[in-house]
């Protein structure tokens, strides 16, 4: 075949050259088309370095690419090339009558393009393609984007699909450039949409050090004026004044003493996961990007915000009759804290306990250790001079330890707390721990949670059954979470039996199984999934949960005035969290 006369690429004309196709061999390595690209993590700089290329032939381009259904109702589209939404839905509707039913094909053509498919379940996962694309890379790439899917959908349904469809479309931009398929694969993608950038850590750790150093700078200066006044006081001169409003001052203990209120932890900015979104989808213009720099005035790009056109580009999409939705925060994603008592006297108590258990998978309580603390408030003077009537009804053998300055003949013989000098008040508006007890054990039988992890391998990876049981049956344990570990890359697992909910977090690779409350009438449930992997896969598994009785039978029961011996209102919140609680 002649292919004909070749001109040499100019760097300076890049959209003017005359080629035959194919080029020959020297040109295509020396085509910058043709090179890996660069890739970098900021979206505005890779959209700008894809607008730049020299444009594509219009011969071979990946049009576009889709999920729809059966029916070839479209629940998410992308385009990479000029396409209005018309043709691309009339396309789509087209698509299910072209398939032959009696043939396992994965491509089917037209007059004017050429379909890849790929069944997804009830859905499928389509490629719109010209005639003349290399159908083996096309397949390549069907496989790609049918991976990414599971990586952001638990399961292939379309309500999924329509709530995670942005992070969908982040991905299929990080797969397709102007029609061409990029060099990357699973992870890299995961990477791009993290957007995980090395240069925002260190600005942040350089400011941080900043902040700290201002601080101590800040706390010395105080400290100077503090003792600069001290010295006038010795040597009986008058206090110098610091700065004047009219003809009076500001002396150095109220200076000092205004600096040091003055080293406040300064709220840090937050930027958002949708404003990151928005900007990587290419719509920077519309929503606004600041970069702020610590000082001096500011080289970097700055696009204005433009919340009118916001609101005109979201109009729009609502007069296409597309469902526009503000995004909430999952439940299990919320702090698990337990709010104190709404009417807190003066006289405040708070029984806390932290529970540390380490187990092993085949059974057998490898540690246990329980540390509580009773802990008191006075916030009124008059109802300093108090005692405290502790009730132990533990039998699990702990460790009790008093307060220094606590009597502790008083506590051993009569349960009661109080101070070695009954002339003295406990300390004001500070919270002092009175008692404290300590729990270490390796019996089973202290367990007050079991777990029973329980993986067998199959023919298409483990079938993995998870029990819990409480064995405590005095406790009440809230906002439990089972947090079990699965293979990164293999999609969502597979759930049969569930008592409660789950969620499966496939960027930290993990499925958590949550559960508002375990307790006497609810102390056992279970949970089994499928999934590709191998049995160490799914450990450790770790437990969080909450609850408003503590794990040792320690209770105050009363507290009385020293000396008239009458009763003394309070308020008392009790709370038992956890520091570590995994099954190895």
């Amino acid at each position: 075949m002649n292919e004909g006369l070749v001109l040499p690429f100019d760097p300076a004309k890049p959209h003017f050259r005359l080629e035959t196709w194919p080029p020959p061999p020297s040109f295509r390595r020396s085509d910058p088309r043709r090179e890996p690209a660069r890739r970098c993590c900021c979206p505005i700089t890779r959209r700008t370095e894809q607008r730049d290329r020299p444009p594509h032939d219009a011969e071979m381009v990946l049009l576009a690419t889709a999920v729809c259904t059966k029916a070839g109702k479209a629940i998410i589209s992308r385009q990479f090339v000029e396409m209005t939404r018309t043709r691309i839905e009339g396309l789509l509707a087209a698509f299910p009558k072209l398939m032959n039913t009696g043939k396992q094909h994965t491509f089917v053509e037209t007059e004017s393009v050429r379909y890849v498919y790929q069944p997804l379940e009830k859905l499928y996962m389509v490629l719109i393609t010209t005639k003349n694309s290399n159908i083996l890379e096309d397949l390549e790439t069907l496989r790609l984007f049918s991976r990414v899917i599971p990586e952001y959908c638990r399961v292939l349904e379309e309500s999924e699909i329509s709530e995670h469809c942005f992070d969908l479309i982040f991905a299929f931009d990080e797969i397709v450039a102007l029609g061409y398929r990029e060099n990357v694969n699973l992870a890299q993608i995961r990477t791009f949409t993290e957007m995980d950038s090395h240069e925002e850590k260190v600005f942040r750790a350089v400011r941080e050090t900043q902040e700290r150093e201002a601080k101590a700078e800040m706390r010395r200066k105080a400290k100077e004026l503090q003792q600069a006044r001290r010295d006038a006081e010795r040597q009986g001169k008058k206090v110098p004044g610091y700065g004047g409003f009219g003809s009076g001052g500001i002396s150095g203990s109220s200076a000092a003493s205004m600096i040091t209120d003055a080293i406040i932890e300064p709220e840090k900015p937050k930027m958002t996961s949708a404003v990151m979104r928005a900007d990587a989808a290419g719509l920077a213009c519309e929503a606004g990007l600041y970069i702020i720099r610590p000082s001096g005035p500011s080289k970097a790009l700055k696009l204005g915000a433009k919340g009118k056109d916001v609101e005109n580009f979201v109009d729009k999409l609502k007069l296409e009759g597309e469902q526009i939705s503000s995004s909430t925060k999952r439940s299990s994603e919320v702090a698990k804290v337990l709010s104190p008592p709404v009417n807190v006297e003066s006289v405040h108590l708070k029984v806390e306990e932290k529970i540390s258990l380490t187990c092993g998978r085949d059974g057998g309580l490898q540690n246990l250790e329980v540390h509580g603390m009773i802990m008191l408030r006075v916030s009124d003077e008059k109802q300093g001079r108090i005692r405290l009537h502790v009730e132990n009804d533990d039998k699990k053998g702990i460790q009790l330890q008093t307060h220094p300055n606590v009597d502790k003949k008083l506590f051993t013989t009569d349960s009661l707390i109080g101070l070695k000098n009954p002339e003295k008040s406990f300390p004001l508006n500070n919270d002092v721990g009175v008692l404290k007890w300590r729990l270490q054990t390796n019996d089973d039988a202290f367990i007050p949670l079991s777990i029973n992890c329980w993986p067998s391998e199959s023919a298409t990876g483990c079938d993995v059954n998870i029990e819990y049981e409480l064995q405590e049956s005095t406790l009440e344990l809230n906002d439990v979470t089972i947090t079990i570990p699965v293979p990164a890359g293999v999609g969502a697992p597979l759930i049969g039996e569930l008592d409660g909910e789950y969620r499966h977090d496939s960027r930290k690779n993990i499925l958590e199984w949550n559960l508002p409350v375990i307790d006497a009438k609810n102390k056992t449930g279970s949970l089994e999934f499928s999934i590709a992997g191998q049995p160490n896969d799914f450990f450790p598994v770790t437990v969080s949960f909450v609850s408003k009785r503590n794990y040792c039978n320690i209770q105050v029961i009363g507290i009385n005035h020293v000396d008239s011996n009458s009763p003394v209102r309070y308020s008392m919140e009790t709370m038992l969290l956890v520091e570590k609680y995994e099954i190895l």
